[in-house]
């Protein structure tokens, strides 16, 4: 499958006036490159039995299927890779239990961002880019100019994370990140498929200038 992160939607209960499959249904219809399903609150039975849902309607419209921080969950839901942070499993050892997984970590720093491509991470989740309520312990906005000097201290995809709104998009996306990842301005948002949409349009947009086309 196409490692496309451009845009990558996690959903997020706490914000969520529907169900994970509904947001789901309606980000892709938006032009969502990427679904997370990250829960912090649910038994593992349940997580897994959202997890095989989500696996499978991700699967039917090819769009890659992230787990947050279980690798368990992820390697029994057939899902395409996780997403880990430093108080999960180690990375090397996800990397080692689950070699054909796309595993992204999150970071904040070069260094972090360095030391996660040595041990084997496929793509970064760096920020938060701006404030943000959605992580509460997400730690002080990094700001563009950190961004982009992870981005550029590394040769793996960054996918940029924390406060991205529509109007705010493509300054994220000219320091040279791969994508950015959208939680409540999408998830929360009245028409899912309308802020997607509209996310989608603007990405795309940047992108085509970027190339020169029109």
């Amino acid at each position: 499958m196409r490692k496309d992160f451009s845009l990558y939607v996690i959903t997020d209960r706490n914000v969520q006036k529907k169900t994970n499959l509904e947001v789901v249904e309606e980000a892709i219809a938006g032009g969502a490159s990427v679904i997370q399903l990250r829960e912090k609150t649910l038994s593992t039975r349940e997580f897994f039995e959202e997890a095989l849902l989500l696996r499978r309607y991700t699967k039917r419209y090819g769009v890659l299927f992230i787990v947050n921080d279980r690798i368990d969950i992820a390697l029994a839901s057939g899902a395409d890779g996780v997403h880990l942070g430093p108080e999960d499993l180690p990375l090397s050892y996800a990397r080692r239990i689950a070699p054909h997984l796309v595993i992204g970590y999150s970071c904040s720093t070069k260094e972090e961002a360095q030391e996660a491509e040595r041990l084997g991470a496929d793509y970064l989740g760096v920020g938060a880019v701006f404030p943000t309520m959605t992580k509460r312990d997400a730690g002080p906005p990094i700001g563009l100019e950190r961004l982009r000097e992870i981005v550029s201290s590394v040769t793996i995809p960054v996918v940029a994370i924390g406060g991205i709104t529509p109007e705010n998009v493509e300054a994220v996306l000219a320091t040279g990140v791969a994508g950015v990842a959208v939680v409540s301005a999408i998830v929360g948002a009245p028409s899912v498929r309308g802020a997607t949409a509209l996310f989608r349009e603007k990405i795309d947009a940047f992108l085509r200038r970027s190339r020169g086309t029109s």
